[in-house]
């Protein structure tokens, strides 16, 4: 039984199988659209007719994964979110395989994805038909690829992550940096260390890089050239990327829970992706992140990049590294309103630091993770009413999860 657990190849699926069970379970309800599957469910719609453009403001690959379990499901609640649990399940395994490459050892990949599943938000974003569900997915195994690549020299595993990190970015623009961030972690690991992709030359590893993630992206525009009104054309594509942006760049109006990009890490306005009366009872579901996962990452990051100034170790780097251009970007991204959930995919990336610093620092913390563990647990347990949208006693019990006035 130990030698199965110690397994990665047989750890890592079944927790990914264990997490897609979890977010499958009454991921029809609430039955109706939620907050931003509005936008997408209505654009799958589109695309499963081909009739013409909608919500052009986003890259396609999101929305025809929607479509698709559109297509299996029906234009029913599962139908719309079939492929997010997926994507979700995706998301816990990926983290299980970055955090296993990152380390060497099982024990603190599993520990990663369980902090990952305990951590609220791959949980909310799995039961919902957002883009950045599937984002995150594409982006995580394509993180995971690339690190194994610089292992093993293997250009296949190298291009395979290229392809990932142009299906992250045909799904949002926001994972694209993640490409540039992997040419320089090519480049400067390289400079001077020759067990770092060993066997892979500089220009044909960045030529490939670049030419594998940007011919996947313009790939999944395929429908659009299929369109009964408005198709697109191969003149136009490039022309389209600028339409695009234009519409991402419009200065908003104000929304209720807006928030600036340094606020997230502490959680200071999270955001309530449904509250109201479904199916003749009261429910919610907050977008929040587990404050011991949340907050306690943060100490992780701090800890994993002071001692990577004393030890210059590229493991304890790289966890915390993701995290920054996670968050950083958005600091010089052109958009006029920022909100809580653009933090998914640094949030998840704070599982890993965690899991990275409880294992570099084990023998000192002791059974102190444990209690940790047990910490995050119960506060999963009590804010589960509100991450699943169950039955709530009354429109006041908001009450008793909004610990400030601004999670209200």
């Amino acid at each position: 039984m130990r030698r199965n657990v110690d397994n990665p190849w047989i750890a890592g699926p079944a927790v990914a199988l264990l997490a897609w069970a979890i977010f499958l379970f009454r991921v029809t309800v609430p039955a109706q659209l939620v907050f931003d599957e509005v936008h997408y469910v209505r654009a799958a719609r589109v695309l499963l007719t081909l009739s013409g453009p909608e919500n052009i403001e986003h890259p396609l690959l999101g929305k025809e994964l929607i479509a698709a379990g559109m297509l299996i499901f029906g234009d029913t609640p599962l139908g719309w979110r079939f492929f997010s649990t997926v994507a979700g399940a995706a998301t816990i395994g990926g983290v299980f395989a970055l955090t296993r490459l990152l380390t060497q050892r099982t024990p603190p990949a599993l520990l990663a994805a369980t902090l990952a599943l305990l951590g609220f938000t791959v949980y909310v974003q799995a039961r919902i038909a957002m883009l950045d569900t599937f984002m995150l997915a594409f982006l995580i195994a394509g993180i995971a690829l690339i690190a194994a690549s610089a292992r093993s020299g293997s250009m296949a595993s190298w291009a395979i992550g290229a392809a990932m990190l142009g299906c992250a970015t045909a799904c949002k623009w926001s994972a694209a940096p993640y490409v540039a961030a992997a040419a320089v972690a090519f480049l400067a690991m390289r400079r001077g260390r020759t067990d770092r992709w060993p066997g892979m030359r500089a220009l044909p590893a960045i030529a490939t890089l670049g030419a594998v993630s940007v011919g996947v992206y313009f790939l999944t525009f395929t429908p659009a050239f299929l369109y009964t009104n408005d198709a697109l054309t191969p003149a136009r594509l490039l022309a389209f990327q600028w339409e695009m942006y234009q519409r991402q760049t419009l200065v908003l109006p104000p929304h209720t829970y807006q928030a600036a990009w340094y606020t997230w890490p502490l959680m200071l306005r999270p955001i309530w992706y449904l509250y109201e009366p479904v199916d003749g009872v009261q429910r919610g579901i907050l977008m929040i992140g587990n404050p011991a996962v949340m907050w306690g990452g943060l100490i992780a990051v701090a800890a994993c990049l002071y001692r990577w100034i004393r030890t210059g170790s590229a493991r304890l780097l790289a966890p915390a590294m993701l995290w920054a251009l996670a968050l950083g970007m958005f600091a010089v991204i052109p958009k006029s309103l920022g909100f809580y959930y653009y933090y998914y995919p640094a949030g998840v990336f704070l599982s890993v630091a965690l899991a990275v610093a409880i294992d570099h620092w084990r023998a000192a913390l002791g059974e102190w993770v444990e209690v940790y563990l047990l910490v995050a647990f119960a506060l999963a347990l009590y804010f589960l009413p509100v991450l699943s949208a169950e039955p709530l006693a009354h429109a006041g019990a908001f009450s008793r999860w909004t610990w400030f006035a601004r999670w209200v």
